[in-house]
């Protein structure tokens, strides 16, 4: 097998299972009334990342997310010709996974996607907590930024071995934990994606932000790691 269609396969893998990992908790526990609340969704989200890098690290590097693989284009560590084999396969994966929560909640009697919200991203009405327009804009930019920024620093030399999936799959519970309230956290294009094709309605209206402003905060964190690090920790 070609290193592209191997790239393909472990970014759609890896984005069906975090968005299993993710919207899937959300939605087979949180919107069905268990305990779950906010941190045991950050730490799905966290661990959803984690096992996939420890999974596919060695052959994508598990960017399962657009915004770390453009952040990583702009550092120079992803050459242009393999972008597109990392996004389609991040966007068919998450798809995938949107379409595997969605037939199982089907077997819910009464579901309703697009009443449920479908654990989509949103501001205003469909923030969590109320949050506008500006404070979702300002949340999406700095935080994918600062995730970015810790993902594309596991590559450096001097990285301990072994702790590259421990360290961005706490970085995004942490994340989540900050930025659930505001808007229930994309900081990740296809994740947003995935959702919001199935909810259908309002949260298909916003999702151009949720791909907009994650992609900026991801060459902000790309170029703020360029300028940091040193030329022989690169």
């Amino acid at each position: 097998m070609s290193r592209t269609a191997r790239i393909f396969i472990a970014e759609l893998i890896g984005t069906m299972i975090l968005i299993l990992g993710g919207p899937g908790t959300v939605m087979f526990g949180q919107f069905l009334g268990f305990n779950i609340g906010v941190l045991g969704v950050s730490l799905a989200f966290g661990l959803s990342l984690l096992v996939a890098a420890y999974l596919f690290g060695h052959i994508s590097g598990c960017h399962i997310n657009p915004a770390v693989t453009v952040g990583a284009w702009v550092l120079g560590k992803t050459k242009a010709s393999v972008v597109p084999f990392y996004i389609v396969g991040q966007v068919v994966g998450g798809l995938l996974g949107g379409l595997a929560i969605f037939a199982i909640a089907n077997g819910l009697e009464g579901f309703d996607a697009e009443a449920s919200g479908f654990a989509s991203n949103g501001w205003g009405d469909h923030s969590p907590a109320g949050f506008d327009f500006t404070a979702m804009v300002v949340t999406e930019i700095l935080l994918t930024g600062f995730f970015v920024l810790v993902v594309v620093s596991t590559s450096r030399r001097s990285m301990p071995l072994g702790f590259t999936g421990l360290t961005v799959g706490l970085m995004l519970a942490l994340v989540h934990l900050i930025s659930i309230p505001v808007d229930n956290t994309s900081v990740n294009p296809a994740r947003s994606l995935a959702t919001a094709v199935f909810q259908a309605g309002w949260a298909m209206e916003q999702l151009w932000a949720f791909i907009l402003f994650p992609l900026i905060g991801g060459i902000v964190g790309g170029l703020a790691w360029k300028a940091l690090v040193p030329a022989n920790d690169a």
